[in-house]
């Protein structure tokens, strides 16, 4: 991506006029992720609203919420897209679970680290061979870890360009979005799910505390990734 492209990303300040710029920048492939969250359903609206050939796709893990799968299908009907779904290999989840059990990952740090890179990453590298760059809904007020993210990197082990145009967006920037465009969103947000995943790992969190503090929350209180983002 040349210097001028990147100059001109980070000086856009309105998200449809900037994605728009991204594709019509001739780049290559560009793919949007999303485990529609709040921030993923303000950006799958600035994509699908205006008809931007940017692909959009979801990681189904298998141990989603019903309000997750109910939402996707919301969201389909909504726009009249497709959001195309990249799913964990079989002979893997069975082997994890064969060698492990169900609710493995409740039991060491080590054996969530590797249900998630069974369920998502694995499924997340096939979904991005081939891309240029990858958009996500990270915002920097999300947790600590992600505080300290740049709005656009190179990442070198996937040879592609990370794109968070979110980034410097609050959450009330984003729920206000959210309400003006009447988006869909799921109604775990207003029981104090903040940041939704899977459901064995995912619980509401107290006020105060960060939005990634419901995410294995049975751990220590250090970062909260699954290996996505990291």
């Amino acid at each position: 991506m040349n210097e001028n492209i990147i100059k001109n990303l980070t000086n856009t300040n309105q998200l449809e006029e900037v994605l728009s710029y991204l594709r019509k920048s001739n780049i290559g492939k560009i793919v949007f992720s999303t485990s529609f969250g709040l921030e993923d359903q303000v950006i799958t609206h600035a994509i699908f609203s205006q008809n931007i050939d940017i692909e959009v796709f979801t990681l189904d893990t298998g141990r989603l919420f019903p309000e997750t799968y109910d939402l996707w299908s919301q969201t389909i009907s909504k726009y009249n897209k497709s959001i195309k779904p990249y799913y964990p290999s079989a002979p893997n989840i069975e082997q994890y679970v064969t060698s492990n059990g169900i609710n493995a990952f409740y039991d060491s740090v080590a054996l969530r680290k590797e249900c998630c890179k069974v369920r998502k990453i694995e499924p997340l590298n096939r979904a991005l061979q081939g891309s240029i760059v990858w958009i996500t809904g990270l915002r920097a007020d999300q947790s600590e870890n992600r505080n300290t993210a740049n709005e656009l990197t190179w990442e070198e082990d996937r040879q592609l360009y990370k794109y968070n145009p979110l980034l410097d967006w609050s959450i009330e920037d984003v729920k206000s979005y959210i309400n003006d465009h009447g988006i869909p969103f799921n109604p775990l947000h207003d029981k104090g799910y903040l940041s939704i995943g899977c459901a064995p790992c995912t619980r509401a969190v107290a006020t105060g505390e960060d939005a990634r503090s419901g995410r294995w929350w049975w751990e220590e209180e250090t970062k909260k990734e699954c290996g996505l983002h990291e």
